[in-house]
């Protein structure tokens, strides 16, 4: 066990959610995911708006895989249970988890910030494997074809968060640049990857210049149909957490219609509406209809287009707050900008951070949740 390979803490956390009061079962996507294992679609990235449960899914995968630990107790209520020959999966993988965003170290820095992933990283590997010859000044990936090559053993690699990085003040277009070459090396036609799952709110697949991740097979929600009953919370789902609800609240302050105006409204590519989960979790938690919405970062950022008024985005979201949809074409890829010039990029970006959605060609604000957020900002406050 390392702090990366093999590490309990991805079970630790599921349990804890697994455990709460308003839990809903997701485990179904474990077949879905387990499927691509040792195939030529072993490459998965679906990417969502903060909020929408992709921690909680990593850290699922997580600990139904690893070799580490037994999960049958942590399973074992759970839909997954019912697929005996998946349950044989279960505690059979060497699992490299890597959660981007609470990295240690030297954190002011890109150089710092990979170089404390590497040295952890392979740490963990010599430790786990110290019969491997390695080589004096091997990277990462070298290592691990030697671990394999002596072994036989592959890994799955599952990373959350993976666009934390872009996030940071300190991050610069070629910084960016290494990045995305420092995971090809890691991930890309390496015999030791059985499986490479990887999360975020940011693209990837039109950001790359050119062949840096174009093996992953990537899904977001406003476009590709396939996943999209996976993240966020359906109706028949909210209905039954509602009447968990109803049954543990002795003075019950939420109704079932609150739920839906404040929570629902992002439509998928497949034409479903789904729910902000952790805003709907907290409002049950707390019997109280409230904004649970906060921002920082690249919400910020965004911000500052609509505050300048660029591209007179601000006509534009006023419009939205009294019920308009806007007809944009919205592209993925320019929340990755480092500026945005275009209404098309302002939208784009809204609508992968989730203050927006998107559906047939137009773009318009989700619930009440984000008209709260998006008026205080259309108003001329800075957040």
């Amino acid at each position: 066990m390392g702090l990366f390979l093999n590490t309990l803490s991805p079970a630790m956390l599921y349990e804890e959610i697994a455990g709460s009061k308003y839990f809903v079962d997701k485990t179904e996507f474990i077949s879905r995911v387990a499927e691509r294992i040792g195939t030529s679609n072993k490459y998965l990235c679906l990417t969502r708006p903060r909020r929408f449960g992709k921690t909680v899914m990593a850290n699922m995968l997580g600990a139904f895989f690893t070799k580490n630990g037994d999960s049958r107790r942590l399973f074992a209520s759970l839909k997954v249970s019912k697929d005996k020959q998946l349950m044989q999966q279960m505690n059979q993988y060497n699992v490299i988890y890597i959660d981007f965003s609470r990295v240690g170290g030297d954190s002011s820095s890109y150089t710092g910030y990979i170089e404390n992933i590497i040295a952890i990283l392979k740490n963990d590997l010599h430790k786990a494997y110290p019969q491997v010859d390695y080589r004096v000044g091997g990277n990462v990936s070298e290592d691990l074809e030697r671990i394999t090559a002596a072994t036989g053993e592959r890994f799955i690699f599952i990373f959350d968060e993976w666009d934390a990085i872009f996030h940071t003040s300190f991050i610069t277009e070629e910084d960016r640049k290494s990045y995305l070459l420092f995971l090809k090396d890691l991930l890309k036609d390496r015999a030791y990857v059985y499986l490479a799952y990887m999360t975020g709110v940011l693209p990837i697949s039109k950001y790359t210049s050119g062949s840096e991740l174009n093996t992953f097979a990537e899904y977001n929600m406003a476009t590709m149909v396939m996943y999209s009953d996976v993240f966020g919370f359906t109706d028949s789902e909210v209905d039954v957490l509602f009447a968990k609800y109803l049954q543990a609240t002795d003075r019950p302050q939420v109704t079932r219609e609150g739920l839906r105006v404040w929570y629902d409204g992002y439509h998928t590519a497949a034409g479903e509406l789904m729910y902000n989960p952790r805003s709907v979790v907290l409002a049950l938690q707390n019997n109280q209809l409230y904004n649970y919405w906060t921002s920082s970062g690249p919400y910020d950022e965004i911000f500052y287009y609509i505050k300048n008024n660029v591209q007179a985005v601000r006509e534009d979201l006023a419009l939205m707050t009294a019920g308009e949809r806007i007809s944009v074409r919205i592209q993925e890829y320019a929340a990755m900008l480092l500026e945005l010039n275009t209404k098309q990029q302002i939208f784009s970006a809204m609508v992968v951070y989730g203050l927006l959605t998107y559906d047939n060609g137009q773009v318009f604000i989700p619930n009440k949740e984000m008209e709260e957020a998006v008026r205080f900002d259309v108003c001329g406050h800075l957040r």
